[in-house]
C-alpha cells in the first residue's frame, strides 16, 4: 500500500546507517512506502516536525530527580525471567505500586515509569509478586517484546487499580486488574524505574480484549514543553493519532484482533482525565483495605 505523506512528514529522512534503529524498525521500510499501519506511527514520530529530541544509538536515560528518596536496585540479569528492579526507600524495600505516593506537587501527579521511550522490552510493575518490582512480562513462556519500539515513555500510577469487578457505566465493560497506564509524551526518554511527576492532559478509553484499559495522556512536569501543553486541545493532532493508532494495532502482529476505544474514539480532557484518576484511587483504597477481595495481587499491608 502507498500512501501520499502529509506535508509536514515530507521532510522524513531514514536513519543513517549504524544508527540503533536502521532497519530494526519492522515499522519502517527501506524505500519509506507505507507498508503498514504501523508506518505512519513510525513516520510521525521519527521526524522533526513532530519530536522534539532525535534518536540517538546510545541514549544516556535522564533519571526522575521528583521524588530522590525512592531508588532502584537490580537483581537477576537484563532480559532473562530471573530481572527483577526492586523499590528501595529510606526504610527499606518498598512497593512502587502501593508505597509511592499518588499525587506529587503543585496538582501533579507521580508515575511510575515501566518502558523507555524507543524501546521494545514489555516491563510491568508485578503486581502479583512481592514488593511489586518492575519485571518483563512474560506470554506462553516466553519474555515479551513489542513488535517495534513504543515511542513514548510508559508507565503508571500508583495507588490506582482498575478494578475488573466494577462495570463501566457508559462501556460496559470492566476494568483490566492494574494500575491505570500513563504515556508520557515529553521530549526525553526517561529510566525504567524512575519516579516524574507528570502534568495529566487527558485520556483516552481503550478496549482490549473486552476489558477496560485506560490510557493517560501526560508530560513530565519538568519537560521543556511542559508550560505549552496544559489540556489534551493543546497537544498536537499527530502526537494523539499516534498514540491512538499504536495502541490499535499494537498486538495484531501476534494474530490478536484490532484493540477498540469508548467515547468514539475520542480523548477526554484532563478534568475527565482526574476523574478517572480519582476513581481508580478509591477503586485501590478498596483494595488496599480489603474491602475488595485482592484475588492473587500482593497488596502488602493497609
Amino acid at each position: 500500500m502507498n500512501l501520499r505523506l502529509p506535508l509536514a512528514l515530507r521532510s522524513f529522512r531514514p536513519l543513517a546507517q549504524g544508527s540503533h534503529f536502521h532497519l530494526g524498525n519492522p515499522f519502517l521500510s527501506s524505500n519509506m512506502k507505507l507498508s503498514t499501519p504501523f508506518t505512519l506511527v513510525a513516520a510521525l514520530y521519527s521526524t522533526s516536525a513532530f519530536s522534539t529530541s532525535p534518536i540517538f544509538a546510545h541514549r544516556r536515560y535522564i533519571a526522575a530527580s521528583a521524588l530522590n528518596a525512592y531508588s532502584t536496585e537490580q537483581s537477576g540479569e537484563t532480559a532473562t525471567e530471573s530481572y527483577r528492579l526492586n523499590f528501595k526507600g529510606t526504610d527499606g524495600t518498598v512497593s512502587p505500586w502501593h508505597d509511592i505516593p499518588l499525587e506529587g506537587s503543585d496538582g501533579s501527579y507521580n508515575m511510575v515509569v515501566e518502558i523507555p521511550k524507543y524501546t521494545k522490552a514489555k516491563m510491568e510493575v508485578a503486581t502479583k509478586e512481592e514488593n511489586n518490582p518492575i519485571a518483563q512480562d512474560i506470554k506462553k513462556g516466553n519474555l515479551r517484546d513489542y513488535h517495534g519500539p513504543i515511542f513514548w515513555n510508559y508507565g503508571c500510577l500508583p495507588q490506582t487499580w482498575e478494578d475488573p469487578n466494577a462495570e463501566h457505566p457508559e462501556l460496559k465493560v470492566n476494568g483490566d486488574d492494574d494500575p491505570i497506564d500513563v504515556v508520557e509524551i515529553g521530549s526525553k526518554a526517561l529510566e525504567s524505574g524512575s519516579v516524574k511527576e507528570v502534568k495529566v492532559l487527558g485520556v483516552i478509553a481503550m478496549i482490549d480484549d473486552g476489558e477496560l484499559d485506560w490510557k493517560l495522556v501526560a508530560i513530565a512536569t519538568d519537560d521543556e514543553l511542559a508550560s505549552e501543553y496544559n489540556d489534551i486541545n493543546d497537544v498536537p493532532k499527530a502526537v494523539k493519532d499516534g498514540i491512538r493508532e499504536w495502541f490499535r494495532w499494537y498486538k495484531t502482529p501476534d494474530d490478536k484482533p484490532l484493540n477498540g476505544f469508548g467515547f468514539d474514539e475520542k480523548y477526554l480532557d484532563a478534568a475527565a482525565a482526574k476523574e478517572v484518576i480519582a476513581e481508580t484511587n478509591e477503586a485501590w483504597k478498596k483494595l488496599r483495605s480489603g474491602d475488595t477481595d485482592a484475588g492473587k495481587l500482593w497488596i502488602g499491608k493497609a
